[in-house]
């Protein structure tokens, strides 16, 4: 296949899309409208050929497929195109992503051995982040560790931050390039980043998907002291804790509830853990959000998206009701009534402020072209 027939108009573009559990698959036509969008279940970092063949039959012609993919260590730092070579470099990151990265590289195998001849192409949610100055990328080890283990803060999310700054510039009706832009990816998994004129320049997710705020399951950041105590004190075995800071922690482990619609309805009742939860919950995000303003000398807009982000206007509402000093505002009935994309922000309120619909689709798809139009050159 020619790369003018690549990059016709009518290019589809199927986007696949791994999750620990489940395999999301998104067709895209020459426009970036969706034309098919279906989940398949997975299990264990194994993707069902058989469901994945009825699913890409359905779909009928596709162009390209653009994968995400979670990790992609210090050496991809862009979309690229996979082949055998590149998907044997990726298997040596699986220990850093290990609930996520084999379902996306099995996936990447059976589209591989489903579709030959068409092209496959990784999309890193660690590659927005990886040109972070170095003073947000580094933690304070030792050189050793630091290089024998390349030790760094990778950050995550990486495709819905750019996807939201992206759109939120399109909404305000300026180049990216010209804005400051705090975006909260707030969803089961959560973090910020400070987006200074289209490039990351802060985010608080670092090595691991653990670190900053504080998450459906996971726990957020901790002091490290608490682990060594637990270690030492309590004879907790490292798996235990890890099991525990990822799947038993955060809103779960404060109420019993991953889930933020009953967590509110729970607080609104006066339940007092639901209230703890949801006040640690503001607590950290207006913390973070301050920090990645102060990473840019301030903000002109404040982004939310994933599935909190987008549904809950009262953690939105509540959010800004602490950020006023950064020239915040929110309008509660813009905030109250309006869909995604919608700019919920006061009229008079320096600093606009929205919610976006996450859509990761949408920025591999669009990573994805721009691969296909320049193969050397970075998205």
């Amino acid at each position: 296949m020619d790369l003018v027939t690549l990059l016709e108009p009518c290019m589809r573009i199927l986007v696949v899309n791994a999750g620990s559990s489940s395999l999301k698959l998104s067709l895209l036509d020459g426009r970036d409208q969706l034309r098919l969008s279906t989940t398949l279940p997975s299990r264990r970092g194994r993707v069902d050929d058989l469901a994945l063949r009825a699913a890409l039959d359905r779909a009928g012609r596709i162009d390209a497929v653009g994968h995400r993919i979670v990790h992609g260590g210090s050496e991809f730092v862009a979309p690229v195109l996979i082949d055998e070579q590149v998907l044997t470099r990726l298997e040596d990151l699986v220990d850093l992503a290990p609930l996520h990265q084999p379902t996306s590289l099995r996936a990447v195998e059976s589209a591989m051995r489903l579709v030959p001849g068409i092209p496959q192409i990784g999309c890193f949610d660690t590659a927005f982040h990886a040109h972070l100055p170095a003073a947000a990328a580094t933690y304070a080890l030792p050189r050793e560790w630091r290089e024998r283990w390349n030790i760094r803060r990778f950050g995550f999310h990486g495709l819905s931050h750019a996807y939201g700054s992206r759109r939120t510039a399109e909404l305000i009706g300026q180049p990216v390039d010209q804005l400051r832009i705090v975006t909260c990816h707030l969803g089961a998994g959560a973090s910020l980043a400070a987006v200074d004129r289209g490039a990351s320049v802060d985010t608080t997710m670092g090595f691991t998907p653990l670190e900053g705020l504080v998450m459906a399951t996971r726990s957020g950041s901790v002091a490290p002291g608490l682990i060594l105590w637990l270690e030492e004190h309590v004879g907790m075995p490292p798996a235990e804790l890890a099991a525990t800071l990822e799947f038993r922690s955060g809103l779960l482990g404060l109420t019993g509830s991953a889930d933020m619609r009953e967590i509110l309805a729970s607080e609104r009742t006066g339940a007092a853990d639901a209230e703890l939860a949801v006040g640690v919950y503001l607590h950290r995000l207006r913390a973070g959000i301050a920090s990645m303003a102060a990473a840019m000398n301030g903000l002109d807009a404040l982004v939310f998206t994933g599935g909190v982000g987008e549904n809950a206007p009262e953690i939105r509402a509540r959010t800004a009701a602490g950020l006023e000093f950064l020239g915040i505002g929110i309008d509660n009935d813009r905030n109250d009534r309006s869909e995604p994309d919608a700019e919920i922000g006061s009229t008079d309120a320096p600093v606009r402020s929205f919610a976006v619909r996450a859509r990761e689709d949408l920025q591999i798809s669009h990573d994805v072209r721009r691969v296909l139009a320049d193969p050397n050159r970075s998205a």
